[in-house]
């Protein structure tokens, strides 16, 4: 085996491992850190079977999506890509022109906001749950064409006359975090919730850090 084939082989097996670890990353990210071109990455994913990152995230979506119980489907912003119910769930929002201040390019807050409220929503094993209080912080600007992945633990629950979930998001655009949340969810086993329009509603206080 040539040296060439082993360096081939030995990008693969980093890229595989990447992927594993990280399954949102596009190929020009991929291609900046191997230091090889796109067609590069393409060809090796090709040959490895590996689908174009729609595609692996259309697959994702399909299969987590079914899981959530707390929201209607078209309740959620973004596209949820990972739920393990009561415990951690991801997702993603691809940031355009419309959800930003046209002056600006600034995506608009409460876009980044809902992801993060729908995502500590859905990963609550209930039917119905609302956001009681939620501590928030942005940390930089975010972009029209920007990938915004969604990271979300469940951290506690407490029962004080009815079930508190303590929920826990963060907001990445790459690797650099760009907002934080903690949210304290309530379940009300499903009862009748007066005035509420959704399972999915919030209600409660909303804080900001910073």
């Amino acid at each position: 085996m040539g040296k060439r084939q082993l360096l081939k082989d030995k990008r693969r097996e980093i890229f595989l491992e990447m992927i594993g670890k990280d399954p949102f990353q596009t190929d020009e990210e991929i291609a900046e850190a191997l230091s090889v071109s796109v067609p590069t990455v393409r060809l090796d994913r090709a040959e490895l079977s590996i689908p174009e990152l729609r595609e692996r995230i259309r697959k994702l979506a399909a299969k987590a999506g079914g899981k959530v119980r707390s929201l209607d489907s078209g309740e959620i912003i973004g596209q949820i890509v990972e739920l393990d119910l009561n415990n951690i769930g991801v997702s993603i929002l691809e940031a355009d022109d419309s959800m930003t201040f046209e002056k600006t390019g600034i995506v608009r807050g409460h876009f980044i906001y809902a992801l993060a409220e729908t995502l500590a929503i859905a990963v609550i094993n209930e039917d119905t749950a609302l956001v009681g209080v939620a501590n928030v912080k942005y940390s930089i600007p975010v972009y029209a064409g920007s990938r915004l992945i969604a990271r979300c633990e469940l951290r506690d629950v407490k029962t004080i006359g009815e079930k508190r979930y303590f929920v826990w998001v963060k907001i990445y655009v790459k690797r650099t975090e760009v907002f934080r949340g903690k949210f304290i969810l309530v379940s009300f086993g499903g009862a009748s919730l007066p005035g509420a329009e959704s399972a999915g509603a919030s209600s409660g206080a909303v804080m900001t850090d910073g």
